[in-house]
Protein backbone atom coordinates (compact mmCIF):
# COMPACT_ATOMS: atom_id res chain seq x y z
CA UNK A 1 0.00 0.00 0.00
CA UNK A 2 1.39 3.36 -0.98
CA UNK A 3 0.31 6.44 0.94
CA UNK A 4 0.36 9.85 -0.61
CA UNK A 5 2.96 12.29 0.66
CA UNK A 6 0.38 13.97 2.90
CA UNK A 7 -0.56 10.67 4.53
CA UNK A 8 3.10 9.94 5.20
CA UNK A 9 3.50 13.38 6.75
CA UNK A 10 0.59 12.74 9.11
CA UNK A 11 1.99 9.35 10.11
CA UNK A 12 5.41 10.83 10.74
CA UNK A 13 3.90 13.66 12.80
CA UNK A 14 1.91 11.25 14.96
CA UNK A 15 5.07 9.19 15.48
CA UNK A 16 7.20 12.21 16.40
CA UNK A 17 4.55 13.53 18.80
CA UNK A 18 4.17 10.08 20.38
CA UNK A 19 7.90 10.08 21.13
CA UNK A 20 7.48 13.31 23.10
CA UNK A 21 4.22 12.51 24.89
CA UNK A 22 2.33 9.39 25.91
CA UNK A 23 -0.85 10.77 24.36
CA UNK A 24 -1.45 12.31 20.94
CA UNK A 25 -4.70 13.99 19.94
CA UNK A 26 -5.87 15.24 16.57
CA UNK A 27 -5.56 18.81 17.87
CA UNK A 28 -1.87 18.15 18.65
CA UNK A 29 -1.35 17.02 15.06
CA UNK A 30 -3.26 20.07 13.81
CA UNK A 31 -1.14 22.48 15.85
CA UNK A 32 2.15 20.78 14.99
CA UNK A 33 1.48 20.74 11.26
CA UNK A 34 -0.38 24.05 11.07
CA UNK A 35 -3.38 22.41 9.38
CA UNK A 36 -7.06 22.93 10.13
CA UNK A 37 -8.93 20.51 12.38
CA UNK A 38 -11.22 19.37 9.51
CA UNK A 39 -8.18 18.59 7.32
CA UNK A 40 -6.58 16.58 10.11
CA UNK A 41 -9.86 14.78 10.78
CA UNK A 42 -10.14 13.74 7.11
CA UNK A 43 -6.54 12.53 7.05
CA UNK A 44 -6.95 10.56 10.27
CA UNK A 45 -10.05 8.93 8.76
CA UNK A 46 -7.99 7.79 5.78
CA UNK A 47 -5.22 6.47 8.03
CA UNK A 48 -7.83 4.56 10.04
CA UNK A 49 -9.26 3.00 6.86
CA UNK A 50 -5.73 1.89 5.94
CA UNK A 51 -5.36 0.32 9.44
CA UNK A 52 -2.42 2.60 10.26
CA UNK A 53 -4.01 4.52 13.14
CA UNK A 54 -6.61 3.76 15.78
CA UNK A 55 -8.25 5.92 18.42
CA UNK A 56 -8.83 4.79 21.97
CA UNK A 57 -11.93 5.44 24.09
CA UNK A 58 -10.63 8.92 24.99
CA UNK A 59 -9.97 9.84 21.37
CA UNK A 60 -6.18 9.57 21.56
CA UNK A 61 -4.39 8.54 18.37
CA UNK A 62 -2.46 5.29 18.46
CA UNK A 63 -0.34 3.97 15.63
CA UNK A 64 -1.04 0.34 14.78
CA UNK A 65 2.00 -1.91 14.46
CA UNK A 66 1.73 -1.47 10.68
CA UNK A 67 1.42 2.31 11.09
CA UNK A 68 4.33 2.50 13.51
CA UNK A 69 6.57 0.47 11.20
CA UNK A 70 5.77 2.78 8.29
CA UNK A 71 6.16 5.92 10.42
CA UNK A 72 9.57 4.78 11.69
CA UNK A 73 10.74 4.21 8.11
CA UNK A 74 9.57 7.66 7.06
CA UNK A 75 11.18 9.27 10.11
CA UNK A 76 14.45 7.41 9.48
CA UNK A 77 14.49 8.76 5.93
CA UNK A 78 13.95 12.27 7.27
CA UNK A 79 16.73 12.06 9.86
CA UNK A 80 19.25 10.43 7.51
CA UNK A 81 18.55 12.90 4.71
CA UNK A 82 18.71 15.87 7.10
CA UNK A 83 22.04 14.60 8.40
CA UNK A 84 23.37 14.16 4.85
CA UNK A 85 22.36 17.70 3.87
CA UNK A 86 23.80 19.17 7.06
CA UNK A 87 27.04 17.32 6.30
CA UNK A 88 27.12 19.03 2.92
CA UNK A 89 26.93 22.42 4.61
CA UNK A 90 23.21 23.14 4.18
CA UNK A 91 21.77 25.18 7.06
CA UNK A 92 19.56 23.29 9.52
CA UNK A 93 16.23 24.87 8.55
CA UNK A 94 16.75 24.25 4.83
CA UNK A 95 18.14 20.74 5.44
CA UNK A 96 15.02 19.77 7.41
CA UNK A 97 12.62 21.30 4.89
CA UNK A 98 14.36 19.67 1.93
CA UNK A 99 14.64 16.31 3.71
CA UNK A 100 10.88 16.48 4.35
CA UNK A 101 10.23 16.86 0.64
CA UNK A 102 12.82 14.35 -0.58
CA UNK A 103 11.93 11.56 1.88
CA UNK A 104 8.63 10.87 0.13
CA UNK A 105 10.02 10.43 -3.38
CA UNK A 106 13.47 8.89 -3.01
CA UNK A 107 13.74 5.24 -4.05
CA UNK A 108 14.79 2.64 -1.49
CA UNK A 109 17.92 1.97 -3.53
CA UNK A 110 19.04 5.61 -3.46
CA UNK A 111 18.13 6.00 0.21
CA UNK A 112 20.11 2.91 1.19
CA UNK A 113 23.10 4.16 -0.82
CA UNK A 114 22.97 7.51 1.00
CA UNK A 115 22.69 5.72 4.34
CA UNK A 116 25.71 3.50 3.53
CA UNK A 117 27.69 6.56 2.41
CA UNK A 118 26.94 8.44 5.62
CA UNK A 119 27.83 5.44 7.77
CA UNK A 120 31.17 5.07 5.92
CA UNK A 121 32.07 8.67 6.81
CA UNK A 122 31.76 8.12 10.58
Amino acid sequence: MALLESGEMYLETIYVLSQKSSTVRSIDVSEHMGFSKPSVSRAIGILKKESLVETDEKGYLILTSKGEKMAKQIYERHTVLSKALLGLGVNEKTANEDACRIEHYLSDESFNAIKRHINCKK
